[in-house]
């Protein structure tokens, strides 16, 4: 019974979000004893072929309010350090996400 079971495992509860060239999936499993974790996966498309590359976390109930405490942290001291402005996608009927002309995605 090792690590990799989980990917067998059905989800519980998922959450699916997109944002603009990355979709995120929150998804609540259960482990065999019925104890709930989450899994948090980036999904990203890969320009050069159109493959989907995807980026997995598991993230246990013991460790929610560390995890939640540092997300916290490291949020806030950007927001406080730079101008933080939310993108808000609109969908077409293809579910690609469009971005503001202005917005793109590019680093600055």
């Amino acid at each position: 019974m090792g690590e990799f079971d989980n990917k067998e495992r059905e989800e519980v509860f998922s959450k699916k979000v997109r944002a603009g060239k990355r979709t995120y999936f929150f998804d609540v499993k259960a482990t065999r004893s019925g104890d709930y974790y989450l899994t948090l996966t980036e999904s990203k498309k890969r320009l050069e072929d159109g493959v989907f590359v995807k980026h997995k976390i598991f993230l246990y109930k013991e460790d929610f309010e560390k995890f939640a405490e540092g997300l916290n942290e490291t949020v806030e001291y950007i927001k406080n350090h730079q101008d933080v402005v939310e993108k808000r996608y609109e969908y077409s009927e293809n579910h690609e996400g469009v971005a503001n002309k202005n917005n793109e995605d590019f680093p600055y």
